[in-house]
């Protein structure tokens, strides 16, 4: 069974897969984590949050390699020797917010430049007891694997 590590932050497959945050009916600011009861503008009083789907690229704004096992919610078998991931801190097109997330398996800091474009694409967390753990990763443009 495909599970959502966090329930509607993400949705759909291949070509269609989108972060989804929420807007503001009153001020139009975004919000991802998405936000489900009031307007975090500081400036906006507003409480009627809409689903939107985010920007599916966007530009390398920071990234490094997680060297340690992070603590839960994060699934990993500690009988298993620890592999590193590359983390991408992403500035969305349209929203001009970043977004950080794991790269794409295969894809290392050596691959990656401050301003590549990279679009997020579906992922797999882990597995446990038949249930495997959805996610999103960041994938440079161009590159398949």
């Amino acid at each position: 069974m495909r599970t959502p590590v966090v329930a509607r932050w993400f949705d759909g497959e291949g070509d269609g897969f989108r972060l989804l945050g929420t807007r503001c009916a009153a001020c139009s600011a975004v919000f991802f984590p998405r936000e489900e009861s009031f307007c975090r503008n500081p400036g906006c009083a507003g409480d009627e949050l809409v689903e939107v789907a985010l920007s599916r690229r966007g530009r390398v704004w920071s990234y490094t390699d997680g060297r340690y096992r992070p603590p839960a919610p994060y699934v990993s078998d500690p009988e298993l020797p620890w592999e590193p991931y590359t983390l991408i801190a992403v500035e969305l097109e349209a929203e001009r917010m970043v977004v950080l997330g794991q790269a794409a398996p295969g894809v290392t800091v050596a691959d990656l430049e401050v301003g590549m474009e990279v679009e997020v694409v579906p992922g797999v967390l882990g597995e446990d007891a038949g249930t495997t753990w959805t996610t999103w990763h960041w994938r440079p443009v161009g590159v398949t694997a």
